[in-house]
């Protein structure tokens, strides 16, 4: 007679060994995009941050929309994700001149708009014919969410690359994604290490006050540092800028994520994917940089390059 051997639950992974796993994964993704930014060859660096953006936006949506199906609630997906990547291409395509337009950075907003329009006519129409909704508020709303969410708030990187008047766009999302990034690093190595103090322990029990803290100081000396380091390729900055700035993104990226983990919290969650070893899925990576876009591009145009 065999007796059965208990069952032993594996031993859970070190904090240090979940830190360089994101870090690795990180470092991997944004190389390959902020290669192709710097490639030299402008067409082939248009091009293939349009495919990443595509990729990005495709991936998030399938996995917000996951998420509300998760939650029981109904969606229109397949009209969402195609209405987020044809929000995507058509802004490309008006705001980088591709297609002979000049887009300044006020009338793609116009051009956005419209665009955004057509594609709430485009839902009501859809729940029309729809014999799997009875319920269009829901179905309407949940839909027109992940757009905004994710493609919507993610277009705005379009209009920090493709800014005009005479700035480096490149360079100035490179700033972007170092700050929010590093602001993500040091909420979690000084959360990691020293903090005690939870700040939303309902929403997210591992952040704390003291990564915070951490994050709000690690990116305000990464946008001091970059800028300083990038000179006249930032058109405008100057150290009080940078300062403000490091500030306003590092609250802003933590704010981004507590409002991820509010929608995987209610869909019993703990990443919204597995793509990333260390990640999770396509929405925590760019949890942070969702809310950070626009603000980024709302400070270009009002303060920087007025």
């Amino acid at each position: 007679m065999s007796v059965e051997q208990p069952v032993t639950a594996p031993a859970p992974v070190s904090k240090g060994k979940i830190f360089l796993r994101r870090l690795c994964s990180s470092i991997l993704l944004w190389a390959v995009v902020l290669g192709a930014l710097f490639s030299g060859n402008k067409l082939v660096s248009d091009y293939v941050f349009l495919a990443i953006m595509v990729l990005l936006v495709a991936s998030g949506m399938i996995e917000f929309y996951g998420i509300v199906k998760g939650v029981g609630a109904f969606c229109f997906s397949k009209a969402g994700i195609l209405g987020g990547v044809l929000l995507i291409v058509a802004t490309f395509f008006y705001i980088s001149g591709q297609a002979g337009t000049v887009g300044g950075s006020g009338s793609v907003n116009d051009f956005e708009s419209g665009v955004i329009i057509l594609f709430v006519l485009g839902l009501c129409v859809r729940q029309f014919v729809s014999r799997a909704s009875t319920k269009g508020i829901i179905a309407i709303s949940t839909t027109l969410l992940g757009l905004m969410y994710v493609a919507w708030l993610l277009n705005f990187l379009q209009k920090i690359n493709f800014f005009g008047h005479g700035v480096d766009g490149n360079f100035y999302l490179l700033y972007f994604i170092l700050v929010t990034k590093l602001s993500d690093c040091g909420a979690y190595v000084v959360g990691s290490l020293i903090g005690k103090h939870k700040m939303i322990p309902r929403v997210s029990p591992g952040k704390t006050w003291e990564g915070f803290f951490g994050a709000v100081v690690v990116s305000t000396v990464a946008s001091v540092v970059f800028a300083h380091v990038a000179g006249n390729h930032l058109l405008g900055m100057t150290l009080v800028h940078a300062v403000i700035l490091g500030i306003v993104l590092s609250v802003s990226a933590v704010i981004g994520d507590l409002i991820e983990s509010i929608f995987k919290r209610e869909a019993g969650l703990k990443d919204s994917g597995k793509l990333f070893p260390g990640i999770g899925g396509i929405l925590d990576l760019l949890d942070s940089l969702l809310f950070n876009a626009p603000l980024m591009y709302l400070y270009m145009r009002l303060f920087l390059i007025p």
